[in-house]
């Protein structure tokens, strides 16, 4: 007797991918909150009274000490992340962010509110090394990337709604202001547990794990259109991921092995690199000079005064936005390739018209048109890196790293992101005060070193299955891709899809011979690819 299909939260299939989206997207929602909302509470001038006017150094480090958090739990779930799995790892993360946000509200000294953004921290990385690889586990190759890029882009969601917030709750009395926004991060902690206790487990991890029932019903409910454990398509999909599994020696090799390159032939440690290069991109394009201080630098180095400043950055948050969401139509279409290299080139340019319009404004330029410029092409930035810099960096690591070992990875990536972030968030305050225009060119240089680096380095991700990238870097191609027609084409190449075939064939004849009710194998080669359509 057939097996019936296990129905998770929203039932099966697109439905259920939409779920698990939406709850990775509320993680994102949930970090760019938290990315935005400190900066607009430092220039309060409520927060500062209560604080004693730290220094710029000190309001430097309350900022960015969350950083530190967040580099702590993104680096200890590479040991919770595969024990827990990922629904309950993200409940735990958002739990600790809850902790972390009752911390900061309730903050009477710079010592209290240093151990508050660091336990938010701790939980911030958590989720974000989670949620990414959740999803690129759960989704179809055809909408992998264009579901990250929604993460992505309901992260800026978040930064969006901290500098509404932050800007309505200026007008609120006495410390209402500042400790509302930090307290408000506990509503975010409440949509996860309505979400991910009622979702399945990445069914990769859960082949790797060895639960395999588990992994057929959820195959079965992500495949959907009446898909039961006993499909053929869903076992299908099964032996293509454990076969790739198995081909890894899953197990038998040390994170020693791992790092001398004494392990599996398939480049884990490249990849990791890879990924863990890439988010390190994503903080050091100067985003986070504007995501976290941007009104604090309309304030300082432009000279505008704190009202203005605040409407500013909200309606620059929106700009950021809606060109994140407009990421969705081309990362598919024209690949990872070519819209990180086209993203980079466009944030270098800005940097660079901002760092002339301030340098002239320095020497005694006309402040108040130059200061216009300058504030248009911080708001070009954030539409530039909304397109291609902002989303890539998040979706390479989940999709560059072996099954094996895709939550390691992911989770060095994001301690990478998270100890960039650090740095950059760390340093601005004083280069803004001390280097003024030249500050800027930095980040120009910079952005366009993106540029090489992709095109020499980094393999096309798009449109591949995940199993697809194991069987590329198990043919050991090289450092350098860039004239590696299955590294840089990008559409699916014939080989991996015959490989899929072969293995779908494969499996029928088995099936036929231990069935033979089953019909066959007169029509195997037809069925199988067929089979190979639906995965």
């Amino acid at each position: 007797m057939a097996r019936k299909p296990r129905r998770y939260l929203g039932g099966s299939g697109e439905r259920l991918t939409v779920w698990i989206s939406l709850a990775a997207s509320t993680v994102l929602i949930f970090y760019g909150y938290d990315q935005g909302v400190f900066g607009n509470v430092i220039i309060s001038q409520n927060f500062l009274d209560t604080f004693g006017h730290p220094s710029a150094d000190m309001q430097g480090t309350m900022t960015s000490i969350y950083n530190i958090g967040c580099f702590i739990g993104a680096m200890s779930t590479v040991w919770t992340g595969d024990i827990l799995g990922r629904p309950r790892q993200i409940i735990l993360g958002s739990t600790v962010i809850a902790i972390g946000a009752i911390i900061q509200a309730s903050s009477f000294s710079v010592a209290q509110m240093l151990v508050g953004r660091i336990v938010a921290g701790v939980g911030t990385g958590m989720n974000t090394a989670t949620a990414g690889v959740w999803q690129a586990e759960t989704s179809k190759m055809s909408s992998r990337g264009k579901l990250v890029i929604i993460q992505m882009a309901n992260c800026i969601t978040g930064f969006s709604i901290s500098n509404w917030l932050t800007l309505g709750f200026s007008f609120a009395p006495k410390e209402v202001d500042w400790r509302f926004p930090l307290a408000f991060q506990i509503f975010f902690t409440f949509c996860i547990y309505a979400l991910c206790p009622f979702l399945p487990d990445s069914p990769r991890l859960l082949i790797r794990k060895g639960r395999y029932e588990e992994a057929y019903e959820v195959i079965a409910a992500l495949q959907g259109h009446g898909a039961t454990p006993d499909s053929p398509s869903v076992h299908a999909q099964f032996n293509i991921i454990k076969d790739v599994l198995d081909r890894e020696h899953m197990n038998t090799y040390t994170w020693w092995q791992l790092l001398t390159g004494h392990g599996p032939k398939n480049g884990m440690l490249k990849r990791m690199i890879l990924g863990a290069c890439m988010q390190m991109f994503n903080q050091i394009s100067g985003i986070n000079v504007t995501s976290y201080y941007m009104s604090y630098i309309f304030i300082n180095a432009l000279h505008i005064s704190e009202t203005l400043s605040r409407i500013l950055a909200a309606a620059g948050s929106v700009d950021y936005l809606i060109f994140s969401f407009l990421a969705y139509f081309v990362i598919e279409r024209f690949g990872r390739r070519r819209v990180m290299m086209t993203s980079a080139f466009a944030c270098s340019m800005c940097w660079m018209v901002i760092a002339i319009a301030l340098a002239r404004s320095d020497a005694g330029g006309d402040q108040y048109k130059l200061g216009i410029v300058a504030v248009s092409f911080f708001f070009a930035f954030f539409a530039s890196f909304a397109m291609g810099v902002l989303g890539v960096p998040w979706l390479y690591p989940t999709e560059i790293n072996a099954l094996e070992v895709r939550a390691k990875g992911a989770s060095l990536a994001m301690a990478t992101n998270w100890i960039c972030n650090y740095a950059v968030v760390q340093a601005t305050l004083p280069g803004v005060q001390n280097l003024r225009w030249k500050f800027w060119i930095i980040w120009c240089v910079i952005c366009f070193a993106f540029i090489p680096a992709t095109y020499f380095f980094y393999p096309e991700t798009a449109n591949r299955t995940l199993e697809d990238i194991d069987r590329f870097f198990e043919s050991q191609p090289g450092l350098l891709v860039h004239r590696n027609k299955l590294a840089t084409q990008l559409s699916r190449p014939e080989i991996y899809i015959e490989e899929d075939e072969r293995i779908a064939r494969e499996n029928m004849e088995a099936r036929d011979r231990t069935d033979p009710e089953k019909g066959g194998i007169e029509n195997i080669e037809e069925e199988a690819k067929e089979e190979t359509k639906e995965v």
